[in-house]
């Protein structure tokens, strides 16, 4: 479920409000074709525009106005914003306002709530352009060259957004796609920056449920006369201790159809105590079905089906400092303070990120979150060397394992169903990261269409991580070490009682580690006096933690060693295997690794296989490295598991991607989530992922994206308890044949290295001269 926190608040667009000039964010979706059609472009030759036909060596790196000696006039920029900047917030408010000036009657706008707005994410080609002559890197080589010459762009299409829009009168969800950039018309709510470049309905849909809708359900259930007596009954007269978690209902039958909006509250109570922070979660209360239409805000079925005792009051349920929980804080913690003199390494213009030898931009999406996108590494002389499009978590699911009502119908979709972007937190310092941070806000609109702004949404900044690299020659007791060091990119959401940390780390040695932290607070059940569950862990009297699943859906649309417009790149899976007993292997020692190429999509549905060390390589398949071997990245799984769960398990209707580890499609324009868009009492089997690769389509050398679903199994622990210490789960991208030797050999020592090498230099010729002296004497005596 959204939880609802302080961001600063912007109104919801008027007359005044839709005028600035606009800038814009990322969306999954392609734009339309339609875009290209808009360019202005220097050379005539409109079909070389299109296909991205930049000539490169002969253009300066940064644009001017000026033609230089040799070479050919290169335009002004026309932007201020890349084409994957994330929507600002007036953006936000102009798309807003002309979709509401759109509305055909009062009634209709009245009824408009804004669920999401994002960037309509522009096709690949346009990107290229942006990088090659607008925005950082300023590279036009990366383009492709034509017979014909370069075609300059003098400006990029108009920035798009997509809205998503819920109609709470007809109960009616509709997709809007506004061109943000020219002023079209005045229109009854005043001036707009914005025009509708389409709009339509889409049928027996859900969408995501929002942090207002969430508030009022609450207020709703705790004002409703049967359940306060039903609380009565239990002990509790005052309301305001009651905490109504609303969840989404999934779709169990055709009862949770999508022509109702729908949700099925969980129920807690808090004891009135001192504690600032009293864990309500401490306290279920189990025995009540509610069920609320969200649409009208009215509980539409209630019944007290059996009066279970709430949970006594546990000494240990709290978790803030010291006096406050009850406790005492230990004593022997001493400051550790994280300083880098001379600022970071990291240089940001923008959402754009260089460090070390690694370069990418930052996007941020309600739904996902963070995304990566641009990735790349410049390699030398070999320069800027793609790796990424798009990186991004795009789902996750937590299933429970408990039969029992509420339990079993616990099956939250996360990303689908609530938000992890807009659930995000802000960031303070010194806490949630250290050291010099540089931190990007994050624009969303509420449930109204005013606009919302969360500070510091993204923390940026570097890690020591231990050492890079080290080796000890034993003969000469000198050593070589090196630290490393890591880019760290990260935000964290709470999505009820559960926090979720996300961060895409990036090393020295080019590796790329995508890593999910999970904190927060376990979701409880109450016990009757004297009852057992085996689908759980007692955790204090009448209190237990079922047992439950997270799973991870992270989309990595790759691009190793592509260039723009190229579709090089293919999947191979590989396995370890023992040699055969025989006269290959006579000391029964050999094993190998064994490559077989996933060819197409119903051959790429794999899994995890440690007793193998199964990995996954993404090659070029023109591209070599010195030792005539395709250059690769590969992918390494860490921990992980399959659903624990029947194959007619309802959740798995609308989360058939979990039964696979390892998923690789070919890209398409519109395949950005596994569940499909609208997971929220989806009635139809297989949406999304399950769906689109029984196409078939063809892997051996194509625009691959890879989806590899990742999880963990949560048996909880006492220790879990009342504030679970993080668990980490995530997966490595490294280099596999990417490099000609190791990329992190020219990582210099750091000061206390070179100190300390002097002096073992220093020591060892002392130790050698008096060896000698001492072997003069011995001669002449």
């Amino acid at each position: 479920m959204a939880t609802t926190q302080k961001k600063a608040t912007f109104p919801a667009p008027t007359k005044a409000d839709c005028c600035p000039p606009p800038s814009a964010v990322v969306r999954r979706e392609s734009a339309s074709a339609t875009a290209a059609a808009d360019w202005t472009v220097s050379s005539a030759a409109a079909e070389k525009t299109k296909k991205a036909a930049a000539a490169a060596s002969l253009i300066t790196t940064e644009p001017s106005s000026s033609t230089p000696a040799k070479g050919i006039q290169v335009m002004p920029r026309a932007q201020t914003k890349h084409p994957l900047d994330p929507l600002s917030a007036t953006e936000i408010s102009v798309a807003v306002g002309t979709v509401r000036a759109a509305g055909a009657t009062p009634e209709v706008r009245d009824s408009m709530r804004f669920v999401e707005v994002v960037l309509l994410e522009p096709e690949k080609q346009v990107v290229a352009l942006a990088d090659a002559y607008f925005f950082p890197p300023f590279q036009p080589s990366l383009l492709p060259r034509t017979k014909g010459g370069p075609a300059i762009p003098s400006k990029l299409p108009p920035r798009r957004a997509r809205l998503i829009v819920y109609n709470k009168k007809s109960n009616e969800t509709s997709l809007w796609v506004v061109e943000l950039t020219e002023v079209h018309a005045t229109t009854r709510s005043g001036l707009h920056r914005g025009k509708v470049i389409s709009s339509k309905v889409v049928p027996d849909v859900q969408p995501p449920m929002d942090a207002v809708e969430y508030a009022e359900c609450e207020a709703v259930v705790k004002d409703y006369p049967p359940f306060i007596e039903a609380m009565r009954k239990r002990g509790i007269d005052d309301m305001d201790l009651v905490m109504v978690d609303p969840w989404c209902v999934g779709y169990h039958s055709e009862a949770d159809a999508p022509s109702r909006r729908l949700a099925k509250p969980l129920l807690f109570c808090r004891i009135e105590s001192d504690c600032p922070l009293e864990n309500g979660y401490a306290r279920p209360v189990e025995g009540i079905h509610v069920l609320v239409d969200m649409q009208n805000m009215v509980v539409i079925e209630f019944e007290d089906r059996k009066i279970v005792p709430l949970p006594p009051a546990d000494p240990l349920r709290n978790y803030t400092s010291g006096e406050t929980r009850g406790g005492v804080d230990r004593s022997d913690v001493k400051p550790l303070q994280i300083i880098q003199p001379e600022g970071p390494s990291f240089r940001i213009k923008g959402q754009y990120v260089e460090w070390q030898k690694w370069n990418f931009r930052i996007g941020f999406t309600p739904r996902e979150g963070l995304v990566i996108h641009s990735v790349a590494y410049v390699d030398g002389s070999r320069g800027r060397r793609p790796i990424a499009h798009r990186l991004s978590f795009v789902e996750m699911v937590v299933p429970y394992g408990d039969p029992n009502d509420p339990h079993y119908r616990k099956n939250a979709f996360d990303a689908g169903e609530d938000g992890l972007g807009k659930n995000a937190h802000s960031l303070k310092k010194g806490c949630d990261c250290l050291g010099y941070i540089k931190y990007f806000d994050a624009h969303f609109t509420n449930f109204t269409g005013g606009v919302e702004t969360i500070e510091n949404c993204v923390c940026l900044h570097e890690e020591d991580h231990g050492i890079l690299w080290k080796h000890q020659d034993w003969r000469t007791g000198l050593a070589e070490v090196r630290r490393s060091r890591r880019l760290t990119v990260s935000f964290i959401c709470t999505v009820a009682n559960y926090e979720y940390g996300f961060y895409w780390h990036f090393y020295q040695d080019g590796k790329i580690e995508a890593e999910v932290k999970l904190t927060g607070i376990l979701s409880l059940g109450s016990l009757q006096p004297g009852e057992f569950r085996k689908y759980g862990t007692t955790i204090a009297p009448g209190l237990y933690a079922p047992v439950h699943q997270h799973f991870f859906v992270a989309r990595m649309d790759m691009a190793v060693d592509c260039k723009p417009g190229e579709m090089h790149n293919q999947v191979v899976e590989v396995n370890v295997r023992v040699e055969e007993p025989g006269e290959d292997n006579v000391h029964n020692n050999a094993f190998y690794a064994e490559e077989t190429l996933l060819r197409s999509e119903l051959e790429a549905m794999r899994d995890c296989d440690p007793l193998s060390a199964r990995h996954w390589i993404i090659r070029n398949t023109r591209t070599v490295n010195r030792s005539g071997e395709l250059t690769g990245y590969k992918l390494v799984p860490g921990s992980n598991c399959l659903p624990l769960a029947g194959p007619e398990a309802k959740f798995l209707r609308r989360a058939a991607f979990l039964k696979h580890n390892l998923w690789v499609t070919q890209y398409a324009p519109g395949e950005d989530f596994p569940g499909g868009e609208f997971p929220n009492q989806n009635p139809r089997v297989g949406e999304g992922l399950v769906s689109w690769v029984k196409q078939n389509r063809p892997l051996e050398e194509t625009d691959v994206v890879l989806w590899y679903v990742f999880g963990i199994t949560h048996v909880p622990r006492l220790e879990d308890w009342p504030v679970m210490p993080v668990e980490h789960i995530g997966f490595v991208l490294q280099p596999h044949g990417f490099f000609n030797c190791s990329p992190a050999v020219d990582v210099p020592p750091s000061a206390c290295e070179l100190e300390t090498k002097e002096n073992d230099v220093k020591d060892s010729a002392v130790a050698n001269k008096a060896s000698s002296s001492s072997g003069l004497v011995m001669a002449k005596l």
